[in-house]
């Protein structure tokens, strides 16, 4: 379930000295994959992640970088500056979508959409949210999900672990990723919007023939077709969380023994 780490490039260094005696040696086994956030100065940020795979070479490697992009010109420039590697940009979800993902989709890039925060602020609609997921299915760009995702479902709950922190109504990975499914099948906006809304746990259902939701089904070799080539991943702070999560769900059983 633990795809690749997600650390800033200015912590590339920093991650040189702790890792160091835990990579794998050359040619022992795969390498660690990593993704690495630029920051503004993305020709900086890029120079580090060429350091830092010139030092690590066959032991670990920044094969994924993500960028930010307001405009179709700072997608392109940002994109000019890059590496060779899989490229995410984070997009802004109240500006011109389509033609961000355009420039995306001609450059073989990647969306990245920010799903919450630590402030209401920060967590989009389900209406903007459903938006974002239709017009990236709709342009035909993969896409990957960052913040506030470390319960399978929609619920109000604490935005932080502090004592009386603020709470809101945050999305739920199961939800996201339901969504994305139907937005990817040619599900119409409203319905993407209503399984973003979602609260019961009731209302999916996982099956060896597919997932359903409400009244819409989609297969399981179509799911598992969206999740290579649509819904690629989410991050979150937590592994713990969405794991429990969906054993709670009774989606995962952990095996007796394991811990």
């Amino acid at each position: 379930m633990l795809g690749r780490f997600v650390l800033p490039a200015a912590r590339l260094a920093e991650l040189t000295g702790v890792a160091r005696s835990h990579l794998p040696e050359r040619g022992a086994t795969e390498p660690w994959r990593l993704s690495a956030i630029l920051g503004a100065d993305v020709r900086g940020g890029s120079a580090l992640v060429d350091s830092f795979n010139l030092e690590h070479a066959g032991r670990a490697v920044v094969d994924m970088a993500e960028v930010k992009a307001g405009s179709r010109g700072e997608a392109e420039e940002a994109l000019e500056g890059l590496p060779a590697v899989t490229a995410f940009v984070e997009l802004p979800l109240d500006r011109d979508l389509e033609a961000l993902l355009a420039v995306l989709r001609s450059r073989g890039a990647r969306a990245k959409v920010r799903t919450g925060g630590v402030v209401p602020e920060a967590i989009p609609s389900p209406s903007r949210l459903a938006s974002f997921l239709s017009a990236a299915a709709a342009a035909g760009v993969p896409f990957k999900a960052t913040a506030g995702l470390h319960h399978a479902l929609r619920a109000e709950r604490a935005l932080t672990d502090e004592p009386g922190a603020r709470r809101a109504v945050m999305h739920g990975f199961v939800n996201v990723f339901t969504a994305a499914a139907l937005a990817w099948t040619g599900a119409s906006a409203g319905e993407v919007e209503a399984v973003l809304g979602e609260e019961r746990g009731d209302a999916f259902g996982f099956e060896p023939e597919g997932l359903r939701w409400g009244g819409r089904r989609v297969a399981t070799a179509t799911l598992a077709a969206g999740r290579r080539d649509f819904a690629l991943s989410f991050g979150s702070c937590s592994f713990a969380e969405p794991v429990a999560d969906l054993e709670a769900l009774g989606v995962l059983v952990r095996r007796r023994g394991a811990s």
